[in-house]
C-alpha cells in the first residue's frame, strides 16, 4: 500500500514538474518574441516574463522536481529489485537527460535575470525547439515505464517511432515559426 501511495505522489509531482518545465521554456520564447515590440512594451513584458520565470522555477518547478525525485528514491528503497531491471536502467538514462535539460533551464532562468531586460541572444527557433526536449524525454520515460521489458525487447521499433515523433514535432515547430514570420 505504501509503495502505491508513493507511486501516486511520484506521478502527481512528475506532472507538476513537467508542467513547470513546459511553461518555463515557453516563457523564454515569449521573452524572445518581444524583440520586435516598442521599447516601452518590450521593457514591461521582459520584466514580467523574467519575474514569471523566476517564480515558476522557484515555487513550482524545483519543489515539484524535488518531491518527484524523493518519491522515486523512496520507491527504490522500498523495492530495490528495480535497480536490477534493464528497463529501469533505461529510465534512469533518460532521467540523466532530464537532469541536463533541468540544468539548462536553470541557467536560462539565471541568464534572463542577469539580462536585466536586454535582448536574449538565443534564436527564437532554437528556443521553440528546446521547448520540445521535455516532451521527448516525457515520451521516452512514460513508454519505458509502461512497456517495461517490452521497451528493451522492441527497442528498435520504439527508437524508430521516437525519431518519427521528433521529426514531426520539429517540422511542426519550423512550420509554425515560418508562418509566424510571414504575418
Amino acid at each position: 500500500m505504501l509503495y502505491t501511495i508513493i507511486k501516486a505522489l511520484h506521478i502527481i509531482f512528475m506532472v507538476s514538474y513537467f508542467a513547470g518545465i513546459f511553461y518555463l521554456v515557453r516563457i523564454f520564447v515569449y521573452y524572445k518574441d518581444t524583440d520586435e515590440f516598442s521599447e516601452e512594451k518590450k521593457k514591461i513584458l521582459r520584466e514580467q516574463y523574467t519575474f514569471m520565470a523566476r517564480r515558476l522555477w522557484n515555487i513550482i518547478t524545483v519543489p515539484a522536481g524535488v518531491i518527484m525525485a524523493v518519491c522515486g528514491l523512496v520507491m527504490i528503497c522500498i523495492t530495490p529489485a528495480l535497480l536490477k531491471m534493464p528497463w529501469f536502467h533505461l529510465k534512469l538514462t533518460f532521467l540523466i537527460g532530464l537532469a541536463i535539460y533541468h540544468y539548462w533551464c536553470w541557467k536560462k532562468v539565471l541568464h534572463l535575470k542577469a539580462l536585466n531586460g536586454n535582448t536574449l541572444e538565443t534564436a527564437n527557433i532554437k528556443l521553440r525547439q528546446a521547448n520540445e526536449i521535455a516532451t521527448f524525454i516525457l515520451f521516452l520515460v512514460v513508454f519505458t515505464v509502461i512497456l517495461k521489458s517490452m521497451a528493451i525487447e522492441y527497442w528498435w521499433q520504439l527508437i524508430s517511432g521516437f525519431f518519427v515523433l521528433v521529426f514531426l514535432i520539429m517540422m511542426t515547430v519550423k512550420l509554425v515559426n515560418k508562418n509566424k514570420k510571414k504575418k
